[in-house]
């Protein structure tokens, strides 16, 4: 019996040390895993347990144009935050979402879903609220105050920031914009976000034991550290030349699928204006700025109606600048005419014979003239002037497909020009393998295409000498503080023709916009170098029409060039559509405005002084006897309107700019200035035609193009005929060409 007890008191101790020995191991083996081995995930959880981190804002940088007026900036808004946890019932909690939501415009069971939460010391209740809505909230807060003391920190604004665009829609496809979270989406905003962005700051705040959110006085908070700006090399006041010049084109001519207009700096590639039009308001960016196409939405409905919303958003935040690619046209003759000049396969002594057509090859279908009578024959230069397609298919054969593929590349067209913004396009080139056709209509502009940038980049190379230069749009980089941290320097990629090529294409250009198919895009005095182009859109989608392009590059001037722009209009719907009637006119009223305004000086010659504007006067108050004297000496003709004895009003007014000997309106009472006039149909007519008839409407006419050359006609008017309007009103007539034909097929 004794024995059994022993075997079983040995055998109950062996068990009970193998129960310890087991459960303290697991114990022991328990605890090596989770501080060993799970410890550090085990002690971050018990972090983000007691504590919660919120992002605050950083303040973006500002962008500034070249002479530092501000374009977009980021102004204070305010955060309204809640804190739940000071609650003491129902009735405070409805009271204080009752007057939140009718304050800030919410739902007021959406702030009591937020209120209810009564754990929380920290409940985002709206964001970016602005000055108006901040005062009510304070004034509330101070209210609350009084009425329940526990209740003094259960509202609290934090600062945060909002992105503004002072012009709305100036410059818009270039400056971009940036969504809800600061975040840029577009243009320079989203290219240069790393920069703008600056880096956020956080705050900490502690959880207690049951996982509320401790009070505002137990957090911690990190300070933001706001973003760099921008200095770019946009001129606001070119770039408003542009704009203005384009939105009222587009008027004009019907222009249905927007409008481009690029100008640069030739010897370092500075962008100093890029318009896109049509274009879109940057503070509301989503909303459709086409008035026909939103009024289309609006009849959608569902998943087409999300279709084609997005459609049309994509379409006007697109900038065609830089994206989108394009027949170019006679204005690629450059391009040709420099490399077949380079490389010694014509010179300005070659002839070539025009009948008004061309077989580029045996058995292929003979290719037109726009003349069809055809120009005979003509030196290198005249080919160029006439914009004579049959001559530079002989061009392009006399310098050969290799080569000219070859100078497609070195001018910057097979790749993308490096301007700094998202979404840039490359042009297009025949697919192999190429035949004598591709060459022939290839010479003059049909069948490769390329993107405006492209286009105006490479003339930019024939105007500066022969380099080409990447453009760009940031000059500086600045810190919070305004210091410089960052400098974008000029860069040559490369020298694509010599010097002396350079300045024989600069003299024929020259030479075009004076007598040959670019003289509607001359400005006296400032020597303008130009070329047209037309070119026919293939694949329009409008039935029963042909769709084209009307687009005009040159540069200024023409004996140092400082200056290339580009006007490029997509599918003009009016009677007119070649680029010397739609782009040439305003090509020249833009240079007609950026040349002086550059300082850029002017070189008149004897014919040109006739017709130089000069700024009327300030005759205002002056007795009638002298504000005659006073007109008479700045170079003007006195006209008198009313009966009194002292000038009330006159017209042009002080700082306008009429030609000299123009007339000059003194109205002597205010009855006298409701008198009008009306504006004659000048259109058609010579020079001297023009200022007899403005005489006898007692109108001014302001002359614009080559207007010293014999037998030139006007053909547009910058008020139409038949409009009533004061007596010495000034009026623009355009002089040059109105049938000038220079499309390519």
């Amino acid at each position: 019996m004794e024995n059994v007890l022993a075997r079983i008191r040995q055998r109950s101790t062996f068990l009970l040390c193998l129960i310890l020995i087991l459960g303290f191991g697991s114990i022991v083996c328990r605890l090596f895993y989770l501080q060993l081995i799970q410890g550090e995930e085990l002690s971050d959880r018990a972090v983000d347990q007691q504590l919660s981190d919120t992002s605050v804002s950083a303040k973006r940088g500002s962008i500034y144009d070249r002479n530092g007026n501000t374009l977009a900036s980021s102004a204070s808004v305010w955060k309204v935050i809640l804190a739940p946890a000071y609650f003491e019932n129902d009735k405070q909690r409805r009271y204080v979402s009752k007057e939140l939501a009718e304050i800030l415009g919410l739902r007021e069971d959406d702030v009591y879903e937020l209120a209810s939460n009564s754990n929380s010391y920290y409940q985002t209740v709206k964001r970016r609220i602005e000055s108006d809505e901040r005062d009510k909230i304070l004034a509330f807060v101070d209210k609350l105050s009084d009425q329940y003391e526990r209740l003094t920190n259960v509202i609290v604004l934090e600062e945060d920031f909002k992105r503004y665009y002072p012009y709305n829609d100036f410059a818009a496809a270039v400056i971009g914009f940036t969504g809800s979270d600061g975040q840029g989406l577009s243009g320079l905003e989203y290219e240069y976000d790393s920069y703008l962005t600056g880096t956020p700051g956080r705050i900490i705040t502690e959880n207690n034991g049951w996982g509320t959110t401790m009070p505002f006085e137990y957090r911690q908070k990190e300070d933001a550290h706001d973003g760099n700006s921008l200095v770019l090399t946009i001129d606001e006041t070119v770039q408003h030349f542009l704009e203005k010049y384009l939105k009222q084109g587009i008027i004009d001519y019907k222009v249905v699928e927007g409008a481009v207009a690029v100008c640069v700096n030739v010897k370092t590639g500075e962008v100093l204006g890029m318009a896109v039009e049509n274009s879109f308001d940057l503070n509301d960016p989503y909303e459709i700025a086409d008035e026909s196409a939103a009024k289309e939405v609006e009849k959608l409905t569902g998943k087409e109606k999300e279709e084609r919303t997005n459609e049309l958003l994509s379409k006007q935040w697109r900038n065609k600048a830089i994206s989108d690619t394009y027949y170019p046209g006679s204005v690629f003759k450059v391009i040709t005419a420099s490399a077949v000049l380079e490389e010694n396969a014509g010179s300005l002594s070659s002839t070539y014979n025009c009948t008004g057509s061309y077989i580029p090859y045996e058995g292929e279908q003979p290719i037109g003239c726009h003349n069809t009578a055809g120009h005979g024959t003509q030196t290198f230069a005249e080919a160029l002037c006439n914009s004579c397609n049959p001559a530079f298919m002989q061009m392009g054969q006399s310098l050969g497909m290799q080569k000219y593929w070859e100078y497609f590349q070195s001018f910057g067209f097979n790749s993308q020009t490096g301007i700094d913004l998202p979404g840039e396009g490359t042009g297009l080139f025949f697919a192999e393998p190429w035949g004598p056709v591709d060459l022939a209509i290839g010479s003059f502009g049909q069948g490769v295409s390329v993107t405006p940038i492209e286009m105006v980049t490479a003339v930019s190379a024939v105007a500066n000498g022969g380099d080409l230069v990447k453009p760009y749009l940031v000059k500086q980089i600045l810190d919070d503080k305004g210091n410089v941290v960052k400098t974008y320097e000029p860069t040559v990629k490369r020298q694509v023709i010599s010097k002396d090529t350079a300045d024989k294409m600069a003299q024929i250009m020259e030479k075009n916009a004076t007598e040959g198919t670019a003289k509607n895009g001359y400005v006296a005095g400032y020597r303008i170098a130009g070329k047209t182009g037309t070119s026919e859109k293939i694949g329009n989608s409008r039935k029963n029409a042909k769709d084209y392009i009307a687009s005009y590059c040159g540069f200024a001037p023409a004996d140092d060039p400082q200056i290339a722009l580009l006007v490029y209009f997509d599918t003009p719907t009016g009677e007119a559509y070649y680029g010397s009637q739609v782009a040439a006119p305003v090509f020249a009223g833009i240079m007609g405005e950026i040349c002086p305004y550059l300082g850029i000086e002017t070189q008149y010659t004897e014919e040109e002084l006739e017709y130089v504007d000069t700024v009327a006067g300030n005759y205002l108050s002056m007795t009638l006897e002298e504000a005659g004297q006073k007109a008479m000496q700045d170079g003007f003709e006195p006209f008198v309107c009313g009966e009194g004895s002292t000038v009330v009003a006159q017209v042009p007014q002080a700082g306008s700019k009429i030609p000299r000997g123009g007339r000059v309106v003194l109205f002597t009472t205010q009855n006298s200035t409701s008198e009008t006039t009306t504006v004659p149909d000048m259109v058609g007519m010579s020079v001297e035609q023009v200022n007899e008839t403005a005489a006898e409407f007692s109108i001014n006419v302001s002359f614009s193009g080559s207007v010293e050359q014999e037998g030139i006609l006007s053909y547009a008017q910058s008020i139409d005929p038949n409009q009533r309007v004061s007596p010495g009103t000034v009026v623009t007539v355009y002089f040059g060409n109105n049938d000038i034909d220079d499309t390519v097929m």
